[in-house]
């Protein structure tokens, strides 16, 4: 049974990952940490069409919510096989000199901290070290991570920098445990983050600078996730997919 489990699974990029996953033939967990009605909804879709899912509150910007997040999928779906570490935050759009250490500590708990408290409790499971059958991680990046959110949000896109980091270095400290380690690295997607940051319609303002000429959709970034997570992939570790549009 392939297992996988991803954060932040509610809306966005997670929701369409889970709904994909699971037309993939994965048992998913939807990872959320407020909108339950969200989550829900779409592990009624999913097993409406047939899937398994489960819905399984958690902010994994808590060690122990996160502990007892893979202690349920363990105990209701299985081992978990694949993790999508897919939660994150930004705050509102801010010039580095009107940050404070109270913003900049949140969004580095759950960008970062949670992506490795995640990895942590998937690797003591999936790998061949621990009795495991190995497994598949991705990580959910940014473009911003490269080009440094300047003006707006130069703390998440250090976060996400730090994502990046962390995918290379996992990647190669279980590359002999049968755990491939990836990111994703999407540009501008049409989902509620950019009502976080204060300008629900940013993707329709900054879309003429991606060379495509539009904002993508999170569909679009799910199937770029699920084949990280494929045995197409088998070869495939510390690597990073840009879906940005050319951005």
């Amino acid at each position: 049974m392939k297992v996988a489990v991803i954060t932040g699974g509610s809306r966005g990029i997670g929701a369409a990952t889970a709904r994909l996953a699971a037309r993939r033939g994965y048992a998913v967990c939807v990872n959320y940490r407020a909108d339950e009605a969200a989550a829900e909804q779409v592990v009624a879709q999913i097993t409406a069409a047939g899937g398994r899912a489960i819905a399984v509150r958690g902010d994994v910007a808590i060690e122990a919510d996160v502990v007892r997040l893979f202690a349920v999928v363990d105990e209701r779906l299985g081992r978990v096989t694949a993790l999508v570490n897919n939660a994150g935050i930004l705050e509102k759009q801010s010039r580095v000199e009107d940050l404070d250490a109270a913003r900049i500590g949140r969004v580095f708990a759950t960008n970062v901290t949670g992506t490795l408290l995640c990895a942590r409790e998937a690797v003591r499971r999936m790998s061949t070290r621990h009795g495991g059958q190995g497994g598949a991680i991705v990580n959910v990046s940014s473009v911003a991570a490269r080009i440094g959110g300047a003006g707006e949000y130069v703390d998440y896109a250090a976060s996400k920098g730090a994502v990046d980091t962390l995918t290379v270095g996992l990647a190669n400290e279980v590359a002999q445990e049968g755990i491939r380690v990836n990111a994703v690295r999407p540009g501008f997607v049409y989902t509620d983050i950019h009502t976080s940051g204060g300008e629900p319609g940013r993707v329709d303002r900054v879309k003429s600078i991606v060379p495509m000429r539009r904002g993508g959709q999170p569909e679009e970034i799910a199937h770029a996730i699920l084949w990280l997570l494929s045995d197409e992939a088998s070869y495939t570790t510390g690597a990073f997919i840009d879906a940005g549009g050319g951005r």
